[in-house]
């Protein structure tokens, strides 16, 4: 990574640091309180390794650490997360649509990759794909892109018998590499039209109608996704341009030699 790309991504930003900041940025963006333990158990890190890296981020300008520990990011570290974020997103993108990986695949090669893209590369990769306004999980590539476009309800508040449209992932479901894997596999991807089936608090669970038949998952992974009524208007969702090849990789591993989710494999 050359010094010019350090300075308009970031000041020295290793791959830890680039996870630390979306992190972070999916945390606050999701309305929580962004606390250094909880950020902790995001990443899978233990509270002393996430406090050493809080404090390196804090030392650069990117992170805001206040009284009562609350954490937050300064305006240069929403920018450098923002633009992480966009480059981010283009790669999984470039992965699941020309180079033809899996979600969850792609979310773990484009961590290896974003930190290595050039603004000529975002730009020129970008142009390829038709400028997406989101990542291919739906969620918003840049701020404009937040403020124009729907915000969408959680499926887990959506009652039985409602027709509705798969919107978007958000990014704290991204991190359940489990649940990307059920997703795509049931074809619930945004754009995607299914019907509420039933809804059961006591199990907390619920079941849908979608383009490959029933499926069920948890309230919390529900809770996740977020859904608007009816039929949504396909403008909301990106279609990469027709003439953008995409390879023929080797399948992942079909359902039944993936280690099954909880609950009857169902993700929750």
């Amino acid at each position: 990574m050359n010094r010019r790309h350090d300075e308009e991504a970031g000041p020295n930003l290793t791959e830890a640091a680039q996870g630390y900041l979306l992190a972070l940025r999916a945390i606050t963006d999701g309305g929580a309180t962004a606390l250094t333990s909880a950020l902790a158990r995001e990443l899978g890190v233990s509270t002393q390794a996430a406090s050493e890296m809080i404090g390196r981020l804090a030392g650069d300008g990117l992170v805001r650490v206040s009284e009562d520990r609350e954490l937050s990011l300064t305006e240069p570290g929403r920018a450098a997360a923002d633009t992480i974020f966009r480059r981010h997103s283009l790669m999984e993108w470039l992965l699941t649509q020309v180079v033809g990986l899996g979600w969850a695949e792609s979310d773990e090669e484009a961590m290896r990759l974003q930190g290595a893209v050039s603004p000529r590369v975002e730009a020129a990769v970008a142009t390829l794909l038709g400028d997406p306004p989101t990542c291919p999980h739906g969620n918003p590539i840049s701020a404009e892109a937040s403020r124009t476009r729907p915000r969408g309800v959680p499926l887990s508040e959506v009652k039985a018998g409602e027709d509705i449209t798969i919107y978007r992932i958000t990014e704290r479901a991204e991190e359940d590499k489990e649940l990307l894997h059920y997703l795509e596999e049931q074809a619930l991807v945004p754009g995607a039209q299914a019907s509420v089936v039933e809804v059961s608090v006591g199990l907390d669970a619920l079941t849908l109608e979608g383009p490959r038949g029933r499926s069920s998952m948890g309230l919390r992974p529900a809770s996740l996704i977020r859904v608007l009524p009816g039929q949504a208007d396909p403008a909301l969702f990106h279609k990469v341009p027709a003439g953008v090849g995409r390879a023929t990789l080797a399948p992942s591993p079909p359902p039944e030699t993936r280690r099954a989710p909880a609950a009857g494999r169902a993700p929750r």
